[in-house]
């Protein structure tokens, strides 16, 4: 999975691409935490994102948690693949997605 960061000021954007299982959401995971200080929004783009598993889906889960306590995150252009999952799991009930 590629990860790219884009910050300005406060906001910051991460877009992903290719998929985000278990190994890749390690990646992800250690990206939130050294890059989520002083963040007020937090924006994943999945245009690219082809696959997620429940690994990539925990991580989504603890960045939601830390983000009702600074800001907000927002996910953005979710393949039809991953908005499945995000339906059939019940999180899109609980993710802002645009």
């Amino acid at each position: 999975m590629k990860i790219t960061k884009t910050t300005n000021g406060t906001s910051l954007t991460i877009a992903l691409e290719g998929r985000l299982d278990t190994i890749s959401s390690k990646d992800l995971e250690k990206e939130l935490r050294t890059s989520a200080a002083g963040i007020t929004e937090l924006v994943f783009d999945f245009e690219k994102l082809s696959f997620i598993t429940s690994a990539g889906l925990r991580v989504l889960s603890m960045a939601q948690k830390m983000m009702r306590k600074q800001g907000h995150m927002v996910i953005r252009n979710p393949q039809p693949d991953v908005q499945e999952v995000f339906d059939v799991t019940g999180l899109s009930a609980f993710l802002e997605i645009e």
